[in-house]
Parts: C-alpha cells; sequence; structure tokens
C-alpha cells in the first residue's frame, strides 16, 4: 500500500462525497485506500456515505470509523492513521477537491527526497484566490504582531514572515508550515514525532505537526505544482462560538508549548493579551455577521 488518505467527516456529507469523488474519479498508478472517519455526525451523513460509496467499502478500497463523540480533528486522525497501511499518509480535509494529477505530482516529489518530513500543495480558495495557511511560517510573537497590525500590506518581504511572503505561490521552496487541509508525510515520520497533538481539539494541531518535524530535522515543503480547491468556511458566514474559542485557544496552547519557555513573563503576558483580545473582536464582529 503506497498512500492511506484520511479524511474526517462531521456533519458534511456533500463535501466529503465530492471530496472522495475526486480522488477515485481518477486512475492512480498506486494502490491506496480512503479511511473516513466520523465525528458523531448528527445529520447521518456516515450512512449516506456509506450507501453512496457502498461498492469501494466492499473492495476496502474504503474504510469507515464511526466514532460515539466528536473527538475533535487531531484525535479523529489519529485515530485513523493507526489504522493505516500505507507508506505515505495524507490528512485531506472533507471540504476539499483534488485537481488533476494531485497525488500523482506529490507522491512523485516526496519520492525524490528523504528529507522531507512533509509536503503540501497550492490550496485555492472557492474565490479562486490563494489559501494563505498553505504557505506560513511560524507564528512566533514577532510574526504574529506584524500579522495583526497588517504591517505585511505595507512591505510584504519586510513584514511578512506568518504567510511566508519570501517565496512566491507558484515557487516550490521550503517553508515553515503547512494546513492540515492537505499535508502528505511519511508514515514513519509522522510515527517518529508522536503524531497529532490532541491538546487540540480543533486549529493549530497541524502548525504543532509542523514544528515537531521541523524540529527533528525534516524539509516542510511547499509544492504549488499541484493543486486542490478548499471551500473553506462554504457552508456559513457566521461562525459558531465555539469555533472562534477553539481558534484562539489552539493559539494560546502553541505558545505555551513551543514559545512560552523562549521568552519571558512580559512578553508571555503581552501574547495572551493579544490573543484575548483578538477572540473578543471576533466574537463582536460575530454577533452582527
Amino acid at each position: 500500500m503506497k498512500l492511506s488518505i484520511i479524511i474526517v467527516n462531521y456533519n458534511t456529507y456533500n463535501l466529503t462525497k465530492q471530496a472522495i469523488e475526486s480522488i477515485i474519479k481518477e486512475h492512480h498508478n498506486f494502490n491506496y485506500e480512503i479511511i473516513l472517519i466520523d465525528n458523531a455526525s448528527s445529520d447521518g451523513s456516515i450512512y449516506k456515505l456509506q450507501d453512496k460509496f457502498k461498492n469501494i467499502l466492499i473492495t476496502q478500497k474504503l474504510r469507515i470509523i464511526i466514532n460515539k463523540d466528536n473527538l475533535g480533528f487531531a484525535k479523529a486522525n489519529n485515530i485513523g492513521i493507526k489504522l493505516a497501511k500505507g507508506k505515505y499518509i495524507l490528512l485531506l480535509n472533507s471540504d476539499t477537491v483534488l485537481k488533476e494529477n494531485c497525488l500523482e505530482k506529490c507522491i512523485a516529489q516526496i519520492k525524490k527526497d528523504k528529507n522531507i518530513g512533509a509536503l503540501g500543495c497550492k490550496v485555492i480558495l472557492a474565490n479562486g484566490e490563494l489559501d494563505h495557511a498553505c504557505k506560513r511560517g511560524f507564528p512566533t510573537p514577532k510574526a504574529s504582531l506584524y500579522y495583526f497590525l497588517k504591517l505585511h500590506k505595507k512591505n510584504a518581504l519586510k513584514y511578512g514572515q506568518y504567510n511566508a511572503f519570501h517565496l512566491d505561490e507558484n515557487e516550490i521552496g521550503e517553508i515553515d508550515c503547512l494546513t492540515g487541509a492537505f499535508m502528505l508525510m511519511p508514515k514513519f515520520v509522522f510515527e517518529e514525532v508522536g503524531g497529532l497533538d490532541e491538546d487540540f481539539f480543533m486549529y493549530g494541531e497541524d502548525i504543532d505537526l509542523c514544528y515537531k518535524i521541523k524540529e527533528r530535522g525534516y524539509k516542510i515543503l511547499y509544492y504549488p505544482e499541484a493543486q486542490i480547491i478548499h471551500y473553506k468556511g462554504a457552508s456559513s458566514k457566521k461562525k459558531r462560538f465555539k469555533v472562534i474559542y477553539d481558534f484562539h485557544e489552539a493559539m494560546w496552547i502553541f505558545y505555551k508549548k513551543h514559545y512560552k519557555d523562549k521568552y519571558g513573563s512580559f512578553v508571555t503576558s503581552l501574547v495572551y493579551c493579544g490573543i484575548k483580545m483578538k477572540y473578543l473582536i471576533e466574537i463582536f464582529k460575530n454577533l452582527f455577521k
């Protein structure tokens, strides 16, 4: 088995169906499996998906795991990856669509260099713009401050570390971190770094994973020759309060884990207040959407 594709479903029948169809409609020159983990969906989507893809369930090209509770993105992926048989694993969001030959291009590229710990493709949003999450720098206090103050709009090269503006969106190159919407890696690397940190319920686990991979001396490669479409937030412009909370809580978890000991209490206090202020701003903005 060359590749195990891990997808988490949570009340997203149409999107998940679309993602799986974009995989199976193409002929692939390697063996692969899709492991679909349902996080206690309440809309019956997993049973509709079972019926829709019963033909590939029979052939075991697709395997389905149904969780009794919503365990979060990190834990659900870890469960799926423990069952994965592939030499490589691909974390793939349910709200994505693979473009032509995406998997072939990525597998061929990652095989060229044994020092690649994770590879990500170019991710395009539904409106045709780049999803900047696919090509990022680590959220250091300085990079995050520049981003929060939008200084990158004045001078992208000087202040754009957060979005890795040093690298053009169509240029192959090393970066700090990728998005969990599409992240390809050798399974042994994933296991070596201890998998996804389950302290992150949703958001931040992909940045943390990349941080651990780079700590081990592996490369994180952005590879725009392959592309996907990401229907990010397609279902609603208004976010649930828990989603906003999880997003900002992930920032604080990441900072405490990787940066707290590197910076003094003054910087840590500023970071904490900054995250809380941003959280309150997002809550306020969300109320009026």
